[in-house]
């Protein structure tokens, strides 16, 4: 049995591979056998690496028909690629191990943090960060099935991950957006209504539509019609449309068709509130961006929905429900979602129109009618 060239292998390591392969021989072994086995799994491994991006793409165009939800189908290469590939997803899948996982979930994100929270991924977009890990799990169980690689999954949370990181329901990760009082608002939406620009109009539209910024930015003219703005089922969020996708119908107020009005006078590019490159919508930082050059960076655009929640419940005698259904939130009674399956539109009409003449500061009356007279 050859030790290996002389140029190559000094004498002391052949004393030292000749003294192995002797006690193998010794305990029963084939050193030559052993060696050619060696050969051929090293080989094997080379035909067989592939690496970790590519079976992620091979477990989403396999399972690609099971997801109904097109924007869910679309969250699972855009959350891989801003947060794993990166990462480790050029290596083997055999390689990526607990410390590489836990460095995807730990990775610092931007923005400052609360002095007892960490700047990381995990404490800041639990959520997220938590859908991460469950399609890191997925994807690694293929890889597993197919014979990529072997061993227990290092993105298993049960009895391994909840070892190394708080609970999704313990981290604060969740905060309310920065709102402004309703109070205040007929005074805000003066100035904004003497703003000029795109971004200007649409920050107007959303808080009379009470919709959020997803939901906006996209809206091509067609999708409003007859005085009401149909929202695609693709950019709503929430549990209301996980189960059953549908679009949702937004029924529109005289401001916000005369923002509808003065929008198709901007040169076209098949959106409402077209964007500064063409055949783009409006940037989805366009409306912060607004704010903060306002001086109203204490204040975000979804925060505005607060404010017209906070409203309608202390300033109308709308039902809950019409209010919840108007920010297109799930309801989260069954047996209340079993028998109201309306969508509830004359009623949230009635609430828009208040919602907008309020904002434009003109007092919603309140009639009081008695239940019943008292005698004098």
């Amino acid at each position: 049995m050859g030790l290996g060239p002389l140029h190559t292998v000094s004498l002391g390591e052949a004393r030292e591979a000749a003294l192995a392969c002797r006690k193998l021989r010794r305990e029963g072994g084939d050193p030559i056998g052993a060696r050619r086995a060696k050969r051929l799994q090293e080989k094997l491994e080379r035909a067989t690496a592939i690496t970790f991006r590519q079976c992620a793409e091979a477990y989403i165009a396999a399972h690609r028909a099971d997801w109904k939800n097109p924007k869910h189908a679309a969250q699972w290469p855009s959350t891989l690629s801003a947060y794993v590939y990166p990462i480790f997803g050029e290596l083997p899948v055999q390689a990526v191990d607990v410390t590489l996982v836990m460095k995807v979930l730990e990775q610092p994100v931007p923005g400052a943090a609360a002095d007892d929270e960490p700047a990381l991924l995990w404490w800041r977009k639990t959520e997220t960060a938590s859908r991460v890990r469950q399609r890191i799990e997925a994807i690694l169980d293929w890889a597993r099935t197919r014979g990529y690689r072997a061993g227990e999954n290092p993105a298993r949370w049960q009895g391994h991950l909840e070892n190394l990181l708080p609970k999704k329901t313990n981290v604060r990760a969740v905060k309310n957006h920065a709102a402004l009082h309703y109070n205040k608002l007929p005074e805000f939406m003066a100035a904004l209504r003497s703003e000029k620009g795109i971004a200007a109009r649409a920050l107007e539209f959303t808080i009379l539509t009470a919709m959020r910024t997803g939901a906006v930015i996209p809206t091509a003219p067609a999708e409003i019609k007859d005085n009401v703005w149909t929202v695609p089922a693709v950019r709503m969020k929430g549990e209301q449309n996980k189960e059953t996708p549908k679009d949702f119908r937004v029924p529109l107020s005289a401001p916000a068709l005369a923002i509808v009005d003065q929008m198709q006078t901007e040169p076209r590019s098949g959106f409402l509130f077209p964007g500064g490159k063409r055949g783009k919508p409006l940037s989805n930082m366009a409306m912060l961006k607004l704010l903060d050059r306002s001086g109203r960076g204490d204040l975000t655009v979804h925060g505005f929905r607060s404010t017209f929640k906070d409203w309608a419940h202390e300033c109308t005698d709308f039902p809950s429900e019409v209010i919840e259904m108007a920010l297109a939130h799930a309801i989260d009674d069954k047996v209340e979602k079993a028998y109201r399956r309306g969508e509830l539109f004359e009623k949230r009409r009635e609430l828009m129109v208040d919602w907008a003449r309020y904002c434009s500061g003109v007092p919603v009356s309140s009639v009081v009618v008695p239940l019943r007279q008292v005698a004098p």
